[in-house]
């Protein structure tokens, strides 16, 4: 059967330009089980996806499914994508992050284009709906699967996972435009404006509970490949594929120190290290030493991102309880230069409890650190997470709408009845933590103008300058909604009824 897998235009924000790796994963379990998937990421495509569908048409091979990857911002735009696909006829098939937070909603009214929702990995389980729908038999309900039946939602809130990851194929990564992906990091200087990135998956789930995190599809239990198998994926990037970088987008993949070290030495055993790669997402600081940055640096990494996320140790340990000390930050950065890496850090603003004091703190503490990168990013309350759930009791919510919850995007979202929690201060520190860590210092200000995409893409630079140093008036806290009558087609109305 041919089926589309596809990933919605992120219209939230512009800058993501890796691969959607668990298209890849579903594209290469149909492909191993005799069907026809075909990738459309409509970040990087200048064509919408019923051009692919007409051109189906046409052939006389069309598409009969089309499964959709959706995160909490971008589910509207996953809902039209569906409602454009049904007006061809496909069966419409949604999963993802959002979908496996809140899989009711999409069935609900007005989303009677849909047909089915997965929660949790879905390889196996679209797999077998792929087979069914195929075969003509009626469809059963499966693991996670929610669909309609006589005129009713019926659900399995089960969430599975894929216990023994060296089942599942490699991603077809041949299947995607790969030109076309240029930017590994989103928000931050990619190695090479002009690479061939691939990224690589080395495990899934992480066991840490931070209250900003929902893991919604992955879990909280660490599962990792065997290093014989991530070492035979990354062998095909480099030598069949043409990778001239990579990066391992884990949650943790340095969870297991002792594994992570021995992937780094049979990397440069095999010849493997002549590719740069990056940690795209924060590693644990906490799982790490100077041995395993020095064997990273000699298996070809060139950059690690570490989850800072707060520079007051009371907030790291009872409000965002990372898992972590500040002492351990400091150790994993100063190993890291140590063993000539850069470094990336992360860090967040606005979480319930945050202060001017605690603000000031983390500006101060990604000052001392003074890693290359540094991405500030404002606390965003994701359904799933405690930090919702926490500002649910004690607060409100200003987001009305799934786009309001993209992290990229610089705004006020909720505001606590505390009497100390003040929104608009929360935006006005976080862009001063931007001027002081970039446009204060005359080092920094050197350092982006003499890359080339500094003036290559001028008018980009500006806008984000704008956006980060100067701000504008829709990033200010708006006033709470207060509407008795509010429908509950609203993300206020759909999360009182689900939650």
């Amino acid at each position: 059967m041919r089926v589309i897998l596809a990933s919605p235009e992120a219209k939230v924000w512009s800058e993501r330009k890796h691969i959607p790796l668990g298209l890849g994963y579903l594209a290469a379990t149909l492909r191993e089980a005799g069907h026809e998937p075909f990738i459309y990421d409509a970040a990087i495509e200048d064509v919408p996806v019923s051009y692919y569908i007409e051109q189906a048409q046409a052939a006389g091979k069309p598409f009969k499914v089309i499964g959709i990857t959706a995160t909490t911002p971008l589910i509207g735009d996953a809902w039209e994508m569906a409602k454009l696909a049904k007006r061809y006829g496909l069966t419409t098939v949604l999963g993802g992050p959002h979908l496996t937070i809140m899989p009711r909603e999409s069935l609900e009214p007005p989303h009677d284009y849909v047909d089915y929702v997965f929660r949790g990995e879905a390889e196996y389980t679209f797999l077998e709906l792929v087979n069914t729908l195929e075969a003509g038999r009626p469809v059963q309900l499966l693991p996670g699967l929610h669909m309609r039946y006589k005129g009713e939602i019926v659900s399995d809130f089960s969430s599975p996972m894929v216990e023994d990851l060296d089942r599942l194929p490699f991603p077809a990564h041949d299947l995607f435009k790969i030109d076309r992906y240029t930017n590994l990091q989103p928000l931050t200087d990619g190695l090479d404006p002009d690479a061939r990135s691939f990224t690589i998956l080395t495990s899934r789930g992480c066991p840490y509970k931070c209250t900003f995190c929902s893991k919604p599809v992955t879990g909280d239990t660490w599962r990792g490949r065997s290093v014989d198998n991530v070492i035979a994926e990354w062998r095909w990037l480099v030598k069949d594929l043409g990778a001239t970088e990579i990066g391992v987008t884990d949650d943790i993949w340095n969870l297991k120190l002792d594994r992570a070290k021995e992937l780094c030495r049979r990397l440069i055993a095999e010849g493997l290290n002549t590719v740069p790669w990056v940690t795209v997402h924060g590693m644990k600081v906490n799982h790490t030493d100077l041995e395993l940055f020095q064997l990273m640096k000699a298996a070809g990494c060139k950059r690690v991102g570490f989850g800072v996320e707060n520079g007051d140790p009371w907030m790291l340990r009872n409000v965002i309880r990372k898992g972590q000390t500040l002492d351990q930050v400091r150790a994993a950065f100063k190993n890291a230069k140590a063993a000539g890496l850069q470094t990336m850090g992360f860090f967040i603003f606005g979480m319930p409890n945050e202060t001017e004091e605690t603000m000031e703190a983390t500006i101060q503490l990604a000052l001392e650190l003074d890693p290359d990168l540094a991405n500030f990013m404002l606390a965003a309350p994701f359904p799933g997470t405690k930090m919702y759930d926490m500002i649910r009791e004690g607060g409100e919510i200003f987001a009305h709408e799934w786009p309001d919850y993209a992290i990229h995007e610089q705004k006020a979202r909720f505001t606590m009845n505390d009497g100390q929690y003040d929104p608009d201060l929360v935006v006005r520190k976080w862009r001063e933590a931007y001027r002081r860590f970039y446009l204060y210092r005359p080092k920094r200000v050197w350092e982006k103008m003499s890359k080339k995409s500094f003036w290559t893409d001028l008018p980009h630079t500006l806008e984000n300058a704008r956006r980060f140093f100067v701000g504008h008036k829709s990033q200010h806290a708006p006033r709470p909604r207060v509407n008795p009558e509010e429908p509950v087609t609203s993300v206020k109305g759909i999360l009182q009824r689900a939650l």
